[in-house]
This record gives structure tokens, C-alpha cells and sequence, in this order.
């Protein structure tokens, strides 16, 4: 018995909104933790002969300027320490500079980096526009490339339908990063920018080819609308699953071993691929159908 995607296509879309739903939720309730590219603030990396452990550089740091506040310490290489802090004076930057050097008379000041709140607030400004940008351009393209696609469904909903499945790839992220922002204190930066746009290349390239298969078998395959999305999404899904995995190998590899510095990057791309593979499969596809009946009985009523 073969698998039907369109048959089962409410379950897929039941699991997809509890998904949206929970990360809708996670949003509105704890917002993301920005990091200092966003809010404002001071960015120390040092370099130690010995690596010392966080809890010692921090208490190093708040003895040196007590009213510091919070404090993200995060090892990066062997031998590399990243401070994320407050804005510092020049004169609490010296201070902060002094008790690590007396305590660690070897250690190197590799960067320190202040950002005011104007070019955090700037920087999330364009981080905004450059998505709505990037959404509406790929919402047009697929609708003109998919303009002599045959009926039953225009071509303008294939490029809606692209733009919500890419919706749905980068919610779901967004969602699990408003939790760990919560419950774990992870901030997003300027990288987890970057990789959400990576996820919606690769989110929208992989639905693209899926309602491609679709538009080629439109005009080959004898049967009903639902019967030519079944036999698309089989011809297509070990082509997209493997991508998939194979991809998603690499970047658990990364994620491992790659250093801390590149978790939040690495760790937003595993979830979105991966929601981005399931989408393609069992959500883009079964779409057309539903939009297919939705029309017909809007056009009779």
C-alpha cells in the first residue's frame, strides 16, 4: 500500500499548527533575548595560557566593577574566553581590564567592542526590513516563474503558499530560540539573523522543487489533482530527504564540535532544515490541494 500525503494531509497540518501555535505562544510570552548587537552593550574576548573556568572570571569582573549586572561568559577555542556585559565606561573597561590582568597577569585583551543602543536599534531595524524584502521578492519570482503553470491552481498561490511554508521553517526556530532565550539565557545575535535568512533560502528551495515536480506532472500524468501531487511528492522524496539529512549531518557535526561560538548559528539551522524538509514534503504540496477545493467551493457558493 503506497503512502498518500494528500490523504493524511490534515494530520500534517494539526501537527504544523499545535508547532506555529506553541511557537506563537513562546514569542508573545517571553519576546527573544537580544543580544548586544541589538540592545547595546560591551563585548570582551580575552586569550589565557590556562583557560580559567566562568564562574572565576565572572566573579573576577564583578569585584572589579560591582554594579557590572549581568554577565555572559562564553569559552571559545581552547584557550579563549568572549565577554558579553553591559556598556562599559572607558573607565569601568579599565577597571574590568585590571582585576582580570592581576589575577591573570598572562592574559591578552584580543577585542573589546562597545555598541550603543542607536546602532543595536539600527541593526534590528534592517534586520526586519531585510526580511520582509527578501519575502515579498521571492513571493514575486515564484509567481512569475510559475506563470504558464496549468489549472486547477494559479500561479500567484504557488508563490503563496511558497511564502507560508517559509513562514512555518522560520517560526519554529524563532519559537524554540524565545525558550532557550527564557529558560537558558541563550541571546540571539547579528549570526542568528544569518541563519534565518539561510533557512528561508533553503526552505523555499526545497518547496520550490517539490510544487516544480508538481507544475512538470500537470501536463503528463493522467488522474485527478490528488493523484498527481501523490505521485510528485514520491518522485521527489528521496531526492529532498536525502539533501536533507546529509545536510543536516554537517551541521550537527558543527554544532559538536565546532565551538560555542557557533551553537546559536548551527543550532538554528538544524531546526529549521529540519522543519524545512518536513514542510516541503507534507505541507506545500497537500496545500495545493486544499486551495484547489477551497476555490471550487468558493466559486460555487
Amino acid at each position: 500500500m503506497t503512502f498518500s500525503v494528500t490523504k493524511y494531509r490534515y494530520v500534517s497540518y494539526a501537527f504544523s499548527a499545535v508547532l506555529i501555535i506553541g511557537s506563537c505562544i513562546a514569542l508573545a510570552g517571553y519576546g527573544l533575548k537580544q543580544g548586544i548587537e541589538f540592545t547595546g552593550g560591551s563585548l570582551m574576548a580575552l586569550r589565557f595560557d590556562e583557560r580559567p573556568s566562568s564562574p572565576e572570571v565572572e566573579q573576577v569582573l564583578i569585584d572589579a566593577v560591582p554594579d557590572l549586572g549581568s554577565v555572559i561568559i562564553q569559552p571559545a577555542g581552547d584557550k579563549d574566553i568572549q565577554i558579553r556585559l553591559k556598556a562599559l565606561s572607558e573607565d569601568e573597561h579599565q577597571k574590568a581590564s585590571t582585576g582580570i590582568k592581576t589575577k591573570w597577569p598572562n592574559v591578552q585583551e584580543l577585542r573589546f567592542d562597545a555598541i550603543g543602543p542607536v546602532i543595536g536599534q539600527e541593526l534590528r531595524a534592517k534586520s526586519i526590513q531585510g526580511l520582509i524584502i527578501v519575502l515579498i521578492a521571492i513571493m514575486a519570482y515564484v509567481a512569475y516563474a510559475f506563470r504558464k503553470v496549468q489549472a486547477p491552481v494559479q500561479s500567484w498561490k504557488y508563490g503563496l503558499i511558497t511564502i507560508f511554508t517559509a513562514f512555518h521553517d522560520t517560526i519554529l526556530p524563532l519559537g524554540v530560540f524565545a525558550l532557550l532565550g527564557h529558560f537558558a539565557g541563550v541571546e540571539i545575535g547579528t549570526p542568528f539573523v544569518a541563519a534565518i535568512l539561510t533557512i528561508l533560502g533553503y526552505s523555499i528551495t526545497d518547496t520550490i522543487v517539490i510544487l516544480d515536480r508538481v507544475r512538470e506532472n500537470l501536463g503528463k500524468v493522467d488522474g485527478t489533482f490528488a493523484h498527481i501531487i501523490d505521485i510528485s511528492m514520491r518522485q521527489s522524496f528521496l531526492r529532498s530527504f536525502n539533501t536533507s539529512i546529509t545536510t543536516l549531518l554537517a551541521l550537527v557535526a558543527i554544532y559538536l564540535f565546532g565551538g560555542a561560538s557557533l551553537h546559536e548559528f548551527t543550532l538554528a539551522l538544524i531546526i529549521g532544515i529540519a522543519t524545512g524538509t518536513y514542510s516541503s514534503l507534507f505541507i506545500a504540496a497537500p496545500l495545493l490541494l486544499s486551495v484547489d477545493k477551497f476555490s471550487k467551493r468558493y466559486a460555487r457558493n
